[in-house]
């Protein structure tokens, strides 16, 4: 639990096991319940405490200390009791409870706001800033929900994760709505949506953007990856909602989603293929913009982007294929995202009037490394340097992968630390190594901040130096501990000399 807090209404015990379904219930049920818990920690008095299975933990084992901090009910998969004065409701899915629980609790936020929802392996945030901002030129007070950051009103939270746990996510919703927002963007990771944390939010829109190799050390495989991720469009318009789903028909996955029988949403596919209700033409990437053609059912628009890539083009086509969604014309949305503000960590230039050019991003898949080196490999520079790691304790495959996709692109590598957690960086290094082989132009620095250094100090003017991986990230995570740690910051450091 990430905020800390109690509804401002309670909630009648009894009412929770008409909605959830319970195997048993045991124990009183003229409880008022005054707030939901996960956490243990986070429980107070009359709060109703839900254990779940962790990766990690087992919720179950926290139970007596729920207890003591005040806890009069508890929702768990056990058949154990273990006191009579207390309420005890057993039922098949935790998480499934959880979210079912949450949604009542806070009366259905979803229902009382305009909710869109992006998934896909990359692009989701980009998308999800091109939205927002296309959504509050529109009057129409966004909130957000993200991987940088969630904004509720005026208040601005850094993210703990991309998406919250779903009581998180029901009391955000429920604040903006009280904040005044008449919309929200939701960025829903593919573990959110295993997990059920946004089991019965009612989405106006769902976009897709891509699928590529990620998270395979929790999926397993790409097709358990890409099952999860259609959960989302297979829930589509099954509440109150006449629901659309916007999704990227150029990319293989997209383009099977889109023919998935059985999704009730109306469908508006986008992309450059042929087939694509929306698409973009005339697609050029220059130094320091991007432009293309919106064709639509909607009408056409010149669009032009201060954003790099052609990956940000498919961002903005599926940030105004859900506008169209919701009635935006395309002019309004062009005319916002010609003023589109940067991203945070996503491509971002830190070096503002210096002659060796130095880019953030946040890339940490091989697809997205290899987006991000092609985009400025297109700028022509003297030379590419490129500055990256893999995370500990992931997906170990697609180090190799990433390690190949900078060989290919980047005329000089720097292998580094990325967040090693309780991983040896060296052997994560290696690792990335077996996709590189031996180049005279690469240098292994485990350190990162020396990594930097050293690829700003190797840079002349005319070079580009990326520094990939972590983006907006203002830590490093080396497992028992955490420290402060900013690409940005420390590049600034360094350019400064």
């Amino acid at each position: 639990m990430i905020l800390g807090k109690l509804c401002q209404e309670t909630m009648r015990l009894e009412s929770f096991t008409r909605i959830i379904q319970p195997i048993t219930t045991r124990g009183p049920l003229n409880f008022d319940i005054e707030g939901i818990a996960y956490d243990s920690r986070q429980v107070r008095r009359n709060f109703l405490f839900v254990a779940l299975h962790g990766s990690h933990a087992d919720g179950a084992s926290y139970i007596d200390d729920a207890l003591r901090r005040g806890a009069v009910a508890i929702v768990s998969e056990e058949d154990r009791w273990p006191r009579r004065d207390i309420a005890h409701i057993r039922v098949e899915d935790a998480r499934r409870a959880l979210a079912e629980i949450s949604c009542a609790f806070y009366n259905q936020p979803s229902q009382r706001i305009e909710v869109f929802g992006i998934t896909g392996t990359n692009g989701k945030t980009t998308t999800a800033f091109m939205l927002r901002h296309i959504l509050d030129r529109a009057g129409k007070h966004p909130g957000m929900i993200g991987t940088i950051r969630y904004e509720i009103g005026d208040r601005v939270i850094p993210a703990a994760r991309t998406t919250p746990e779903a009581p998180d996510i029901q009391f955000m919703l429920d604040q903006m709505v009280r904040a005044g927002c008449r919309s929200a963007v939701m960025e829903v990771s593919s573990h959110a949506l295993d997990q059920k944390r946004v089991w019965g939010l009612d989405f106006d829109v769902g976009i897709f953007t891509n699928l590529t190799r990620d998270h395979l050390d929790y999926h397993k495989d790409l097709r358990n990856y890409f099952m999860a991720k259609t959960q989302l469009f297979r829930s589509l318009g099954g509440i109150e909602k006449e629901a659309a789903a916007v999704i990227n028909i150029d990319d293989p996955y997209g383009m099977e989603l889109a023919n998935t029988p059985g999704l009730t949403a109306r469908l508006i596919t986008c992309g450059t293929h042929p087939a694509a209700m929306i698409r973009a033409e005339e697609i050029e990437i220059a130094a320091d913009h991007s432009s293309f053609r919106f064709v639509s059912p909607w009408g056409q628009v010149e669009v032009t982007l201060p954003l790099l890539g052609r990956f940000n083009v498919y961002n903005a086509l599926s940030a105004m294929a859900a506008g169209c969604a919701r009635g935006f014309a395309p002019e309004q949305m062009a005319a916002a995202l010609a003023n589109m503000p940067p991203v945070p960590g996503r491509l971002e230039i830190v070096s503002n009037g210096n002659p060796k050019k130095v880019f953030v991003d946040y890339a940490h898949t091989d697809d997205a490394l290899e987006n991000v080196l092609t985009t400025l490999r297109a700028l022509h520079p003297r030379k590419l340097i490129c500055v990256f790691g893999c995370g500990g304790d992931r997906d170990r495959e697609k180090r190799p992968m990433m390690g190949s996709a900078a060989a290919r692109l980047a005329d000089q590598i720097i292998v580094t630390s990325d967040n090693p957690r309780t991983e040896n960086p060296d052997a994560i290094i290696d690792e990335i190594m077996t996709g590189i082989g031996a180049r005279e132009y690469v240098e292994r620095i485990a350190d990162r901040e020396q990594a930097i250094a050293r690829a700003i100090s190797k840079a002349q003017p005319g070079d580009i130096v990326l520094i990939a991986g972590k983006g907006h990230e203002n830590y490093q995570d080396f497992g028992s501990t955490v420290i402060p740690f900013d690409d940005r910051e420390v590049a600034r450091k360094y350019l400064r000399g």
